[in-house]
């Protein structure tokens, strides 16, 4: 069940679902999914098709540095094509990619706060993917635009990039309303 609301404004007080799921995709992703793709075609070219004269150990040596190369771009850019939140009444859970792998939940009670942010870039954060920087916390970020910013209870601050956040952190903030902070559910 998704809640998008376009008609309402920003600091309307309306009922939210029981569970409000929310996805960000990048289409990029996609191209680089090909580079990867392409590197592992042509170390199985090489190893299938090879007229080396020099030797096994540069056949060897070129063919597994290929298929490598095309299984850490192949496999590190489909775990971040997209994102999807889940938020019910007492987690939050961030599953990247196809498999959901890497998966963060976050209980409620941990969460001090939630506030919109317009404009997340990668640039911001080093790249994309799962990041940290000691300066500004953890983020998942897998394309430009607007995001949330959890506040947690340690100090930290855990950002993801999701469409419609504004309803996302509207959510958050009516469940945080009935939580009683630092208790586990």
């Amino acid at each position: 069940m998704r809640d998008h609301p376009h008609d309402r404004s920003p600091d309307e007080d309306a009922p939210h679902p029981d569970v409000w799921t929310g996805r960000a995709t990048n289409r990029v992703q996609w191209l680089l999914a090909l580079v990867g793709a392409a590197c592992m075609a042509l170390g199985i070219e090489l190893a299938v098709d090879s007229a080396w004269s020099a030797g096994v150990a540069p056949l060897v040596m070129s063919v597994v540095g290929c298929i490598a190369a095309g299984l850490l771009v192949l496999f590190g850019t489909l775990a971040f094509v997209h994102v999807d939140l889940r938020l019910d009444k007492e987690c939050l859970e961030v599953r990247c990619g196809h498999m959901g792998v890497p998966r963060r939940r976050i209980p409620l009670s941990h969460v001090v706060g939630a506030d919109f942010t317009p404009q997340i870039t990668p640039r911001h954060w080093g790249g994309w993917g799962y990041r940290w920087r000691p300066e500004k916390g953890t983020a998942v970020v897998v394309r430009r635009g607007e995001g949330i910013v959890l506040r947690l209870w340690d100090g930290h601050t855990f950002t993801i990039t999701v469409d419609n956040a504004e309803s996302a952190v509207r959510a958050i903030r009516e469940r945080l309303r009935t939580i009683t902070p630092g208790t586990a559910h």
